[in-house]
């Protein structure tokens, strides 16, 4: 034998690696294609949900797009005349008047400032949950769904009563302070003074639902990634800016397109605080096509009011769609 023969080692043989199975195979029978209708379950079930959607909401938008292309008033609602299509003239009347630009720019500035107002204290009541005791989080939480689940009439009232001119707990208050009068003070003596207290009451209503979405996302921030940023130097707000931010910027996203459509849409407050005829200065859009519509009568007006405002909310959407596509293309 050989010194080459006796160095060098056998290999076996390759063995050639398995076709990968798309199922179990059965001896005997072809493999298992996947189903062709697997892609359609999840249509079934979100049927029913579609379908009561379509129910509760597709006749109402149909008939709010019929109305404002009509002359629909009092004597059209009773039967005495047929409805007459107007084309764009509601919309034209309503764009050419200054009322209704007015109505949208304090509809605007009011939603700006309840949003931001409901982001940032329910970002600093959040932030503050984490670093309390267990108890004391307890607590809180119970309280703020406390406040979340109240009815909204129930609320208005409670405010009502805190700002009221001549049995307002606030007003008393601030008369026990050194220097301050306000006995008897009306805090809706001015549109905008009365609107920052609506706008209270709204943000109220809004902030437990915020903290608490963004305690249940915080808890998924990594502890580790916070504390490599401490090390690397990074104080509170720079471990705020570049670590808990942009974890948190799905969330954010939603509760501020959420918050908008909402305080858009806001109308008991402000009908029921105001006694249920609010004054001009007190107009946001709900209110100024409910007074359109069933105050002056003037039904295809307030539709057509209504739907512009639908247009803008939709516009509010599709930029929510566009930053979550977004988001979605970084992850």
């Amino acid at each position: 034998m050989s010194a080459a023969e006796t160095t060098t080692a056998k290999v076996p043989p390759t063995r050639p690696s398995p076709t990968p199975r798309t199922g179990p195979e059965v001896p005997g029978k072809p493999a298992r294609k996947p189903s062709a209708g697997g892609a359609a379950v999840p249509w079934a079930l979100l049927a029913p949900c579609l379908l009561v959607i379509v129910l509760v909401m597709g006749y109402p938008l149909v008939r709010l797009v019929t109305l404002s292309f009509q002359s629909f008033g009092k004597s059209e609602l009773w039967g005495f005349k047929e409805a007459e299509w107007v084309g764009l003239r509601n919309f034209t009347a309503i764009l050419g008047d200054g009322e209704f630009w007015a109505v949208v720019v304090r509809t605007i500035v009011f939603t700006a400032g309840a949003v931001t107002l409901t982001m940032v204290l329910g970002m600093v009541i959040a932030l503050l949950m984490q670093r309390v005791s267990g108890w004391v989080k307890a607590l809180i939480s119970i309280a703020l769904v406390a406040s979340w689940g109240m009815p909204i009439i129930v609320a208005t009232a409670i405010f009502k009563w805190i700002f009221d001119t001549d049995y307002g707990v606030l007003n008393w208050l601030l008369s026990r302070l050194p220097g301050v009068e306000m006995a008897g003070h009306n805090w809706f003596a001015s549109g905008p003074q009365g609107l920052a207290v609506i706008m209270l009451l709204v943000v109220w209503g809004a902030v437990p639902f915020v903290v608490i979405t963004l305690s249940a996302g915080l808890t998924q921030v990594p502890k580790e990634m916070e504390e490599a940023a401490r090390l690397d130097g990074a104080g509170a707000w720079g471990v705020f800016r570049w670590v808990t931010l942009p974890i948190l910027k799905p969330i954010l996203v939603m509760l501020t397109t959420l918050s908008v459509i909402w305080d858009m849409g806001v109308f008991p407050q402000v009908f029921v605080m105001r006694g249920g005829n609010p004054e001009a200065e007190f107009q946001l859009l709900t209110t100024y096509s409910y007074q359109k519509a069933f105050v002056v009568n003037d039904y295809s007006g307030g539709s057509a009011i209504a739907l512009v405002t639908v247009l803008l909310l939709l516009g509010v959407v599709a930029v929510y769609m566009r930053q979550m596509l977004k988001i979605g293309e970084v992850e």
